[in-house]
């Protein structure tokens, strides 16, 4: 791939952590989806980039995203022609297909004839790093330094590793999912992760200690890259939030990120004013601008959202399957789901 031929500094639409190629090879390998490369040259140099991958699946039809399962994506571009063309080879890609619509998760948007839909009401939250933890400490108020001390007294253990730890990540990760009233991915996208990304991303697992027995309890992906730690996938029990498990796992992600020589630690998407968003909020998090932009060609975007009446009954429903049965058919539907 082409992609570190672009200038970064001088793009109009510069570099979004989606636009590193490892994601592009661990999502095409984990969900199995097609993907494409759009590119304009400008003669021997690159001017921009579209990486683009088609979701398609038996219950919601088929898409064409830039990209999925992460939050960024969309043009890369020194200019707006070279934007527009990067876009005009999209929506025709997308005829071609004949998707329901393209989806590009950016954070500026590109002004284009055939976008026809926009939505901006998450934002990315994400928190400037010191140069050591303790400076980090000092800038927390003291209430959230009181909750981080509560969450120490319980016999919280940190784990810190890669396909090792892969079996007891996921399965925090798909118990709350299933709690949550969501199809689970399938472990081989972590495990591309952590292959694609090779040393540059890891698994965090908290255990908790129970008559001499290690029991997982809270988990996290950490990719580290370009100087930005990112977390695009992080649970914990229910049954552990009362001895503050993920409080006391955000504590380290952010202490693990210092330490990697991160600049910026990437809380991820939220819905503003959320819960999920005020949790970021408490260490730091700023919001920033999440443009995602749409040529719908049929159906209604709208339509896949979770607070839909009719995902809302199949939300209800999946929250009372059997952890095991959410495990072996989730993979197949959220694969399908952009």
């Amino acid at each position: 791939m082409c992609f570190g031929l672009l200038p970064t500094c001088d793009a109009r639409w510069p570099r979004l952590a989606g636009h590193h190629p490892a994601w592009s090879v661990a999502i095409a390998k984990g969900l199995r989806h097609p993907s494409y490369l759009v590119t304009v040259r400008h003669g021997d140099q690159v001017a921009g980039v579209l990486p683009l991958m088609l979701v398609k699946g038996p219950i919601f039809g088929s898409f064409l995203v830039s990209l999925p399962y992460i939050n960024t994506g969309g043009v890369w571009a020194t200019d707006a022609d070279v934007a527009t063309r990067l876009i005009d080879r999209a929506c025709q890609l997308a005829d071609e297909l004949d998707v329901k619509y393209l989806e590009l998760r950016q954070e500026q948007p590109v002004e284009h004839p055939r976008l026809n839909f926009q939505r901006t009401d998450k934002v990315h939250m994400r928190l400037p790093l010191p140069t050591t933890d303790e400076l980090l400490d000092k800038s927390f108020k003291s209430k959230l330094r009181s909750q981080v001390r509560k969450a120490g007294q319980f016999d919280h253990r940190i784990a810190w590793g890669g396909s090792e730890l892969l079996d007891d990540f996921y399965h925090v990760f798909a118990v709350n999912m299933r709690d949550l009233g969501t199809p689970v991915f399938s472990k081989r996208l972590f495990a591309e992760i952590l292959d694609a990304f090779a040393g540059d991303a890891e698994l965090c697992v908290v255990y908790q200690a129970e008559q001499e027995k290690l029991f997982p309890v809270a988990g996290a992906v950490l990719v580290h890259a370009d100087g930005v730690t990112e977390v695009p996938s992080a649970s914990c029990l229910r049954v552990a939030n009362p001895t503050g498990a993920n409080m006391w796992m955000y504590r380290h992600l952010l202490r693990r990120a210092i330490e990697r020589g991160s600049r910026t630690f990437d809380f991820g998407r939220s819905s503003i004013d959320s819960g999920t968003s005020k949790f970021k909020a408490q260490w730091g998090a700023q919001p920033h601008p999440a443009v995602w932009q749409y040529y719908v060609r049929k159906g209604d975007v709208e339509a896949m959202r979770p607070d839909s009446q009719t995902n809302q009954r199949r939300i209800k429903i999946w929250q009372k399957l059997p952890v095991w049965l959410t495990r072996s058919i989730g993979p197949a539907i959220v694969r399908g789901i952009p």
